[in-house]
């Protein structure tokens, strides 16, 4: 699904007759400079200042470093469940030495916390190297790496589910920009509905697999 602006999503549940609209406006299509292979980091990201579970608003990014704040911060608060729907895993956002540390800390802060990776494509990451996919082989048991089936279809778009309460949603595959909700459980539940969905007719790829044993 196409999503150009952020959607108002139809939920089977009485939340759905009070959710409002989200107005989403691309601020223009530029080209995509990802990182070659593993480079040294040059600074830490700081996370973005909003609690998960009760910052309200909607807020909107359009600057990578926007995004990677968000990123971090929805990393850094989740307790129970991480849930990334990527293209490729997408490297200027993903790979990083903070975005590994923090989903360490994480994994390792419950026996139950588990992060759930779901890639149409994970080619680049296995040839070119990826922090993720290196901290999956270490720690297998609470983090797992699947193919999107290409016999279902599937949305061109990315987000990011923390909890039961947090998204980042980027619309545009092409694009850095999008936006987070900090607390918008309605929101969040239908769109873990559609990851779950996908993630249950999703595959293992040979190539990932060769990389993770």
């Amino acid at each position: 699904m196409n999503e150009k602006d952020a959607p108002v999503e139809a939920i089977d549940t009485p939340e759905a007759i009070e959710l409002a609209a989200i107005e989403f406006e691309s601020p223009g299509r530029f080209a995509v400079h990802n990182p070659q292979s593993v480079t040294p980091d040059a600074a830490q990201w700081e996370p973005a200042p909003f609690i998960l579970g009760q910052h309200q608003d909607l807020e909107r990014f359009s600057q990578p470093q926007e995004a990677r704040a968000h990123v971090l911060a929805l990393i850094q608060q989740a307790q129970r469940s991480l849930c990334l729907y990527s293209d490729d895993l997408e490297p200027w956002l993903y790979h990083h030495s903070s975005v590994q540390q923090a989903c360490t800390r994480f994994l390792l802060s419950s026996p139950r916390a588990r992060l759930r990776i779901l890639l149409r494509d994970p080619t680049r990451a296995v040839k070119e190297g990826h922090r993720l996919l290196s901290l999956s082989r270490r720690l297998s048991s609470n983090l797992h790496i699947r193919k999107l089936n290409p016999d279902h279809a599937s949305e061109e778009l990315a987000y990011l589910i923390a909890d039961d309460r947090g998204l980042l949603l980027r619309p545009e595959l092409d694009q850095q920009s999008g936006y987070t909700l900090y607390n918008d459980p309605a929101r969040v539940r239908q769109r873990q509905a559609q990851f779950d969905q996908a993630w249950d007719t999703s595959i293992t790829d040979p190539d990932l697999r060769s990389f993770l044993l």
